[in-house]
């Protein structure tokens, strides 16, 4: 399984509930979301290499802001991905993301790992230590954070409102378990 490392946790812990051992994982590093053109390229080396060892593979990434590139990717390398635009789809499960539609359009999402690394990935990588003007211009469209959370912690639901109060905005927490991503895991098997 090649995986993004923001699923890495989840991944692991699915695995471990469940005493699957019928993948290997590597990851691929967080930070390409940083930069999702390049991840269509990082996966294919991925996918290329694991070829010398093993028959089957599955990449544990969504579309991950690609435009379709990686779809297309896996589809002429013929493996299989989980289905959907982002980790927040999934994790709410895809079908109930999309319902959801318009009504959440000025809603920034936040999972487990993003909670964790808000510094790391949000904060940071847009400026806002260095530039905290910016935080109007970047956020002032968003109305509500929602931590779709992936484990039932008090730290992280802490953690979350600070990162909604940090972005001066209304903050809601909606409790997902791993959705879709715990079905398409199950399925490899």
């Amino acid at each position: 399984m090649v995986a993004c490392g923001a699923l890495a946790r989840e991944i692991l812990a699915l695995r471990d509930l469940n005493g699957w051992q019928h993948f290997e994982l590597q990851c691929l590093p967080a930070s390409l979301h940083l930069y999702p053109e390049r991840i269509p390229d990082a996966v294919r080396s991925a996918v290329e290499a694991g070829r010398t060892q093993f028959d089957r593979i599955f990449v544990a990434y969504a579309d991950c802001g690609t435009g379709g590139r990686l779809k297309a990717l896996c589809d002429d390398m013929g493996v299989e991905m989980i289905e959907g635009p982002h980790c927040y789809s999934f994790f709410e499960g895809n079908a109930q993301f999309a319902a959801r539609g318009d009504a959440e359009m000025r809603t920034f999402y936040l999972t487990d790992f993003l909670v964790r690394q808000f510094e790391a990935f949000v904060w940071r990588p847009m400026g806002l230590d260095r530039h905290p003007e910016l935080l109007e211009t970047l956020f002032g469209g968003y109305r509500t954070l929602t931590y779709l959370a992936q484990t039932e912690d008090p730290d992280l639901d802490r953690e979350a409102r600070r990162c909604a109060a940090r972005l001066n905005l209304s903050y809601q927490r909606r409790y997902t378990g791993y959705g879709d991503l715990e079905t398409a895991l199950e399925r490899q098997r």
